[in-house]
């Protein structure tokens, strides 16, 4: 045994060799104990905790790993407070749902034992099914809460556990907190019930499919225009995910005829073996799909990711494709929103779009322009979800969205949803067809309208232990020492979300920032840039978004100035030592 180990971790791995654990845990926990002594501290020096995006790790062994344990006694932690929220319920239950992921299948079903061993009531899902379904099922079931099996976009060693309260959204401030201290206050293994209750078990499936296919379908808001361009063709892949089970039909209900499925890449599959990442938000993950979209001259090309939570889409330019960042998925979905609310009579004055901090600003210019209230959130699509509980009942929610490949129309799902997204953006395309233009010619215009942004993102990766006390370091770093200008323009407001304040520095004037308290810095220049730097909630990174502008007086000035902005933005990075 290594002697340098902290004895905190050896102690936490002997609780795990002393108690109620199966053989083949303790066998790797000694194998680790005796020759890996780099992977003991990885798995036990830390407990996983919930992020923006809930429990996730790596697959393994130990008290920092996704397993049977891991998950039981987030389920019993929950189960717990579920129970103390809802003393008077007479029958409390939860809806469980999973994704295409090596296990998924295996910690559901844990999921579902423990919470039926403690009397609660389940739904689960008969087979992988989108994490945007399972936040539709908890709200149409009339659920106290709800689990998805899903580590997202994360590479095939991840898998993860999405927690989700009664209105359909995700846990947030004070339910998150709440339920890891009751998961802390399990002291033994033996705490956690596993032997599930099977009478309290139900499984769903096509029915649930059915109504939430049907809500979609009410969202349309150009019927007509699909039908004259039924044929447009559409090449779409699930990325070996939960897609699959539910995009080609959604596409198909709306009147889209001509949707091509990527057919190696529709089998669900955890180690998806296609790609090197199944993440739409990068341009490897689309690759076969546009390979297949030349071959058959399509005009539009949809990437979801495993959980089908998030769309990456390409579009034709000419004999080639154009990716679209998110940031520019967002502003033409947004765009077509408003522009349809507007013609088809729909704006009334009380409607509102949200969007995250560090999300373009253009959708907030969209909707000051269209007399439409716009709200701000914290990263994460659960803060979305709390805006639009918020004012249910009171505003109409049109849609939403963030710079990572997340979108929502309507309200009857809380938390972003591919499956909706691919269908509307589908429509979008449709509509602007029709008007015989092409998407980058819209983008191009919206640019000239509201100004020319530009976006990127820059994600610096530190692994382990050690990497998370440098990305630590770095933030207390630009804390401490914050740029005083960036690309030759003067830095005029921090907003250092941690202390809730921003301030002027050019007045001294000190604001508070009515949002939860979270590990995020902005930099605002004179200039109109922005940048945010805020640690991953679910990676081991810390992650860096620019956001530039400049006008745009003509489309043909539009590459002079995209290289201007890159320019721009290349010189900020510079500055922050990237």
């Amino acid at each position: 045994m290594n002697a340098s180990i902290d004895p905190k971790i050896v102690e936490k791995a002997k609780v795990w060799l002393d108690g109620n654990y199966d053989s083949e845990t303790k066998n790797a926990i000694k194998e680790m104990m005796d020759n890996n002594p780099d992977e003991l501290v990885e798995s036990f020096y830390q407990d996983l905790e919930f992020g923006t995006g809930g429990l996730r790790g790596i697959m393994g062994v130990g008290s920092n790993r996704m397993n049977k344990y891991t998950v039981g006694s987030a389920t019993q932690g929950f189960a717990n407070y579920l129970k103390n929220n809802f003393p008077h319920k007479q029958q409390i239950s939860v809806a469980i749902a999973h994704d295409s992921r090596n296990n998924s299948r295996y910690f559901a079903e844990i999921t579902a034992d423990v919470f039926s061993a403690n009397g609660i009531k389940v739904y689960l899902f008969e087979d992988l099914r989108p994490t945007p379904e399972l936040s539709f099922a908890i709200r149409e079931l009339h659920c106290q809460g709800g689990i998805v099996i899903t580590a997202s976009h994360n590479p095939k060693e991840y898998n993860g556990y999405k927690a989700y309260w009664d209105d359909g959204g995700q846990l947030i401030s004070p339910h998150d907190k709440n339920v890891i201290a009751e998961v802390n206050k399990i002291n033994s293994i033996d705490d956690v019930k596993f032997e599930g209750n099977k009478a309290l078990i139900e499984i769903i499936g096509k029915e649930i499919d059915d109504i939430y296919l049907k809500k979609i379908k009410a969202l349309s808001l150009s019927p007509e225009v699909i039908q004259r361009q039924k044929d447009l063709k559409i090449v779409y892949t699930p990325l070996h995910g939960t897609g699959i089970t539910l995009v080609p039909q959604s596409l198909k209900n709306f009147g889209f005829n001509q949707v091509h499925i990527v057919p190696e890449q529709a089998v669900a599959d955890g180690n998806f073996p296609t790609v090197k990442s199944p993440n739409p938000e990068e341009p490897a993950a689309l690759e076969i799909a546009i390979r297949q979209a030349k071959e058959i001259n399509a005009d539009l090309v949809l990437a979801t990711d495993p959980d089908a939570d998030r769309v990456g889409i390409a579009i034709r330019n000419g004999d080639d494709f154009l990716l679209m960042n998110g940031n520019q998925t967002a502003t033409l979905l947004v765009y077509y929103l408003l522009t349809k609310w507007k013609e088809n009579g729909k704006l009334t004055g009380n409607e509102f779009i949200v969007k995250t901090i560090v999300t373009t600003e253009l959708l907030a210019d969209m909707a000051r322009k269209n007399e439409v209230e716009y709200f701000d959130v914290l990263t994460g699509f659960k803060y979305i979800a709390d805006i639009i509980k918020h004012f249910e009942g009171q505003k109409t929610f049109i849609g939403g969205g963030e710079e990572s490949y997340g979108y929502l129309v309507g309200d009857f799902v809380r938390d972003k949803d591919a499956v909706i997204a691919c269908s509307m953006i589908a429509e979008a395309f449709a509509w602007v067809t029709d008007q015989g233009k092409g998407m980058m010619e819209l983008l191009k215009d919206i640019y000239r309208e509201y100004g020319f942004y530009k976006e990127k993102l820059v994600s610096v990766v530190r692994k382990g232990k050690s990497g998370a006390e440098e990305i630590q370091q770095m933030m207390a770093d630009f804390r401490a020492n914050p740029p005083k200008s960036l690309a030759g323009s003067e830095v005029v407001t921090i907003k250092d979300y941690q202390s809730s304040v921003s301030k002027n520095l050019v007045t001294g004037e000190e604001i508070a920032i009515d949002l939860p308290k979270s590990n995020v810095l902005q930099f605002f220049t004179k200039d109109g840039s922005k940048v945010s730097v805020r640690p991953s909630g679910t990676e081991p990174k810390i992650k860096f978004y620019f956001g530039v502008k400049e006008e745009l007086e003509s489309k043909e000035a539009f590459d002079a100035v995209s290289i201007a902005l890159d320019n721009k933005i290349e010189n900020i990075m510079k500055d922050l030592g990237l």
